[in-house]
């Protein structure tokens, strides 16, 4: 159903890497001094489902999407190095909802996501975190200079050699690359009916459960990809958890009002239809946590 939505992330954001250089009086050139003051991404510049929906669904996004397991605090502290006196790109950052967990580590961390109402729900929540407009093909920040990137939900939607080079141009020599992604345990019976049901809409949308998001490695320059699994379940009212989480689905917000009525009905009669979840004020969804690590090699 969203074929027409679908124009492809990786050809649009290699035309948005923006360069700001000057020279120095010493004769050397310095890279994107003044980038991060000059780059104002458009919709345009990144996946039209993600685009379109995303600007439609942040209060859904907000509602329906869980937590991550305080797991993956100390993963983050132990693979990724996060500490205080470090600084780390929330790449994607969306709404915010993994940015507590890198704040947890003590780590300043920097918001970059290309959506404005995504990035308003996270200021308003996050007041403290630094929120800025930009891509995965043109971070707004200067060469080697940050300790960690953590793309956490995003990285599937700008799985590109383009974006691995800019990760790597903005990390500091050693530093991290963290992928991360929440994903509903399909083992569950009710949960595989329900992901047939989201599913059907896709169409070419980028997802993590392909696994194309995996052949831009090896990459020359990071490490070979290191993974650790944890486990969560998002709990509350079938509403937040489970309906409110559909319609979070970028290409699932992004359909006419009446494909979006269809979807609403077919998962209503699953819940109503399933013993767990049926007549039931609380229910919980559950998650497998998917993290990803890569060192930065050379200069």
């Amino acid at each position: 159903m969203v074929e027409q939505l679908a124009h492809g992330y990786a050809s649009a954001v290699s035309g948005a890497r923006i360069v700001a250089a000057h020279v120095a009086l010493s004769g050397k050139a310095s890279i994107r001094q003044e980038h991060k003051h000059t780059m104002t991404p458009s919709n345009r510049d990144v996946h039209h489902a993600a685009a379109q929906g995303y600007t439609t669904t942040a209060d859904n996004y907000v509602r329906g999407r869980p937590d991550y397991p305080p797991a993956v605090a100390g993963w983050l502290r132990e693979t990724l190095g996060l500490a205080a006196g470090r600084t780390v790109i929330d790449l994607g950052a969306g709404t915010g909802k993994f940015t507590p967990r890198l704040l947890e580590t003590g780590a300043t961390v920097i918001a970059v996501e290309p959506v404005e109402q995504m990035r308003d729900k996270l200021s308003a929540a996050l007041p403290q975190v630094e929120a800025l407009a930009g891509t995965a093909a043109a971070i707004p920040l200067d060469d080697a200079s940050v300790d960690a990137v953590v793309c956490a939900q995003s990285f599937h939607w700008f799985a590109t050699r383009e974006a691995l080079a800019e990760i790597h141009r903005v990390l500091k020599p050693g530093g991290r690359l963290g992928l991360v992604w929440n994903l509903r345990d399909a083992r569950v019976g009710w949960v595989a009916q329900l992901d047939r049901i989201v599913n059907r809409a896709e169409g070419d949308t980028p997802r993590y459960y392909t696994g194309a998001w995996r052949s831009v490695f090896p990459f020359a320059g990071f490490s070979t990809l290191q993974e650790a699994h944890f486990s969560i379940g998002h709990t509350g009212s079938p509403e937040d958890v489970i309906v409110a989480r559909v319609r979070s689905t970028s290409f699932i917000a992004a359909l006419p009002e009446a494909a979006r009525a269809q979807i609403d009905a077919e998962v209503r009669a699953l819940i109503a239809a399933e013993p767990e979840l049926a007549g039931k004020d609380i229910v919980t969804l559950p998650y497998e946590t998917a993290a990803f690590c890569t060192i930065k090699e050379g200069a």
